[in-house]
């Protein structure tokens, strides 16, 4: 499998959803459960997804989905007033797979893109056939634990450092303090660097970014994860600075019958640094 940096081309269609319109995009084969990838962020576009090849392997045995959420990349940008909270964004997701026409659909979220999966599963398990969860957010936003204090404390002297200016809005400084937080994110310093060369070209939305995660704060998904009846997987780089190995881990105990899996070699995005072993698993797993 090839693993240097994709840049696809992108031939995506838009959805209005009420006063919104969501950019979206469907790759791969016609036939089989559809596999809908939901990014984090939240703020990003689903564009640093793209870093990976896994996703063109993957959908050469079933439709793969990406959409920029609301608010984000290629969707609409929020005009003043507009809600963008946790409900939007099922809603806003449910709107997607009734338009596509799919009645179940698995879902793979990654980092923030776990918790909306989690989220819509809970609200709408009918629709959901499997699950797959990586480096996910913590099912209560107040319990989630970064490592990134105790592992970069370098890098976190500059990052905020920056902090001020970005609450005020300054572009440059949040472009510098989204570098900084993509530096911590990775095993091996060569995928590291390779990310960052292009780390210009990702998305960002500042305002959602703290809308959404505001909004979220005040929900508690870990009574639904008792409920969920569906397989699951659950997986975490080993030097996630992001996201704490312990917190895929509750997940999965939270989660009966779940699996559990650790990529040795990998940061936050384990589809980029352990891409081979990455598709491995998916693969067995949807199998």
């Amino acid at each position: 499998m090839d693993e240097g940096l994709q840049h696809p081309e992108h031939t995506g269609q838009e959805l209005a959803v009420g006063d919104v319109t969501l950019y979206y995009e469907v790759h791969g084969v016609a036939s089989g459960v559809p596999l809908f990838v939901l990014n984090g962020g939240p703020g990003f576009d689903h564009s640093f997804l793209e870093v990976s090849a896994v996703w063109s392997e993957l959908a050469m045995r079933r439709p793969i989905v990406f959409y920029d959420q609301r608010g984000n990349g290629r969707s609409s940008r929020l005009k003043e007033g507009q809600p963008c909270g946790l409900a939007n964004q099922l809603t806003d997701l449910d709107a997607l797979r009734q338009h596509l026409g799919f009645e179940q659909v698995d879902l793979l979220g990654h980092s923030f893109g776990g918790y909306l999966a989690m989220a819509y599963t809970a609200r709408y398990p009918q629709h959901v056939d499997k699950l797959i969860l990586v480096g996910s957010a913590a099912p209560k936003l107040g319990d989630h634990v970064f490592l990134f204090d105790e592992v970069h404390p370098e890098t976190m002297v500059r990052s905020k450092a920056l902090a001020f200016a970005v609450e005020l809005g300054d572009e440059e400084a949040i472009r510098a303090e989204l570098r900084e937080q993509f530096s911590m994110c990775f095993y091996s310093p060569q995928k590291r660097d390779e990310v960052l060369a292009v780390a210009d070209s990702f998305v960002y939305q500042h305002e959602v970014n703290n809308a959404l995660w505001a909004d979220a704060e005040k929900f508690d998904l870990g009574p639904e994860l008792a409920k969920f009846q569906l397989p699951t997987l659950v997986v975490n780089g080993r030097y996630d600075s992001n996201v704490a190995p312990v917190v895929s881990f509750k997940i999965h105990q939270a989660i009966e019958g779940s699996v559990f899996v650790v990529f040795e070699q990998s940061g936050h995005l384990p589809f980029f640094e352990e891409p081979e072993m990455f598709l491995d698993t998916v693969e067995s797993f949807l199998a």
